[in-house]
C-alpha cells in the first residue's frame, strides 16, 4: 500500500496501489490469449460403434407375505417353512433370478421376518426388498 501524507490534514491518506494487480492481470490475459488457440486443436479419434443392448427378459417378482401369526404366503398361497425353503432353492437357480418382495403385517413379530430373511439368504436369493404401505388416512 502506498501512503500519501498531505501537509494540510493530519490523517494520512491511504490509497491502495492497484498497479501491480493490473500488471499481473494483463500478463495472465496475454498468457490465456496465447495458449487457448493451442489447446483447441482437435485430435481425430476413431471410437468403436458398440451399443448396449437392453435386457429383454425381466425377472419375475415373488410376493412373499408374512401374517401377524407367522403364516407365510408365497404369491398368495399359504406355505410352511419347509415348502418355503424348497421353493426358494428352485427359484434361486433361475437366470435372471427373480426378485422377492416381502410384505409383512404391522403386528408380525420381528422373529418371523428375520427367520424368513435367513431362509431366503441361505437359499441363495440375492434380490430381496420390502414393500411398505403408508398408514391409512395419508
Amino acid at each position: 500500500m502506498a501512503v500519501a501524507v498531505t501537509g494540510a490534514s493530519e490523517d494520512p491518506m491511504v490509497d491502495p496501489n492497484v498497479i501491480p494487480l493490473v500488471d499481473v492481470m494483463l500478463v495472465l490475459l496475454i498468457i490465456m490469449i496465447i495458449t487457448v488457440p493451442v489447446m483447441t486443436q482437435a485430435v481425430k479419434v476413431d471410437l468403436p460403434n458398440e451399443f448396449n443392448q437392453p435386457t429383454v427378459t425381466k425377472p419375475e417378482n415373488i410376493n412373499l407375505s408374512i401374517d401377524f401369526d407367522g403364516s407365510i404366503y408365497w404369491n398368495d398361497t399359504n406355505v410352511d417353512r419347509r415348502t418355503l425353503i424348497s421353493l426358494v432353492l428352485q427359484e434361486a437357480v433361475k437366470d435372471p433370478q427373480p426378485e422377492v418382495h416381502i410384505r409383512a403385517d404391522v403386528r408380525a413379530r420381528y422373529e418371523y421376518i428375520a427367520d424368513t430373511l435367513t431362509d431366503l439368504q441361505r437359499g441363495g436369493m440375492r434380490k430381496v426388498g420390502f414393500i411398505a404401505e403408508p398408514p391409512l388416512g395419508q
